[in-house]
């Protein structure tokens, strides 16, 4: 089970139907157009409109599984004084002394250039539960890293 922010959700089903409702009936239309133009074995726009619709059905179908499979997180019931999903966190690398700030979401919403990491990386998973003023120990590919959690905001 997946737990993603309404924004991410409503972005999904938004891409599922736009997929649905507008790319696949076009590259079907493609195909048949294609198909129309003889013979299949040498006709490259069959080849291209057929790889299109593979691409799309996979598409499709792995946005399908991702919504099936996940729920909307409540946010009300997320802990307000610990490190939880949606919660913002700024923390200190004790090593360096260099502080960063990064929103913990689902692997889904994962954008490290817009400060949102995801709670499955090593450092995401380390930070879960902690609470202000505990030190977070990472196990990443560089080593272990020691993480001062200084603040914590649940975002809604």
């Amino acid at each position: 089970m997946e737990y993603l922010s309404r924004q991410r959700y409503d972005e999904i089903a938004s891409e599922l139907k736009h997929l649905t409702g507008v790319v696949y009936p076009k590259i079907k239309d493609d195909l048949a157009e294609a198909s129309a133009q003889g013979d299949r074995s040498d006709n490259a726009g069959y080849r291209e409109a057929r790889r299109n619709q593979a691409k799309t059905i996979s598409r499709i179908r792995f946005l399908q599984r991702i919504l099936e499979n996940s729920r909307v997180i409540d946010t009300g019931a997320l802990p307000k004084d610990r490190v939880s999903l949606l919660s913002r966190v700024e923390f200190t690398n004790i090593a360096t002394n260099t502080r960063m700030t990064f929103q913990i979401v689902s692997p889904h919403e994962m954008d490290l250039e817009a400060g949102k990491l995801s709670l499955n990386s090593p450092i995401g998973a380390a930070l879960m539960g902690k609470k202000v003023g505990e030190i977070a120990e990472a196990q990443t590919p560089s080593g272990t890293l020691r993480l001062r959690i200084e603040n914590i905001t649940v975002i809604c």
